[in-house]
C-alpha cells in the first residue's frame, strides 16, 4: 500500500496487538477500520504510570555523581509511534 501523502510504500507493525501502518519518509500513521477504537479502549483500561522523582529529588535531595535522567515512556501508547 502507498502513504496517501507522499507516495513511499507503508510498513506494516504489529504493536500489542494492533496493527498499524506507517510511512517510513514522512513518519505517517495509517490505522485501518476499528484500530482507533482498539487503540483507546486500552487507554482507557490501563492505568497510568507512576511518574518518577523530579531529576534531583532523590532521598536526599540532591543528585548523584555520574547520574544521567534517561526519559521513560509515559504508556504503551507512545510505544505505538516509535
Amino acid at each position: 500500500m502507498l502513504c496517501p501523502t507522499d507516495g513511499a510504500t507503508l510498513v506494516m507493525s504489529e504493536r500489542s496487538g494492533i496493527e498499524i501502518d506507517y510511512c517510513p519518509t514522512c513518519r505517517g500513521v495509517w490505522l485501518d477500520r476499528g484500530e482507533l477504537d482498539k487503540i483507546l479502549e486500552r487507554a482507557v483500561t490501563q492505568p497510568a504510570p507512576t511518574p518518577p522523582p523530579a531529576y534531583g529529588q532523590g532521598p536526599q535531595g540532591y543528585q548523584q555523581p555520574g547520574y544521567a535522567k534517561k526519559k521513560r515512556k509515559e504508556s504503551w501508547l507512545s510505544e505505538l509511534f516509535d
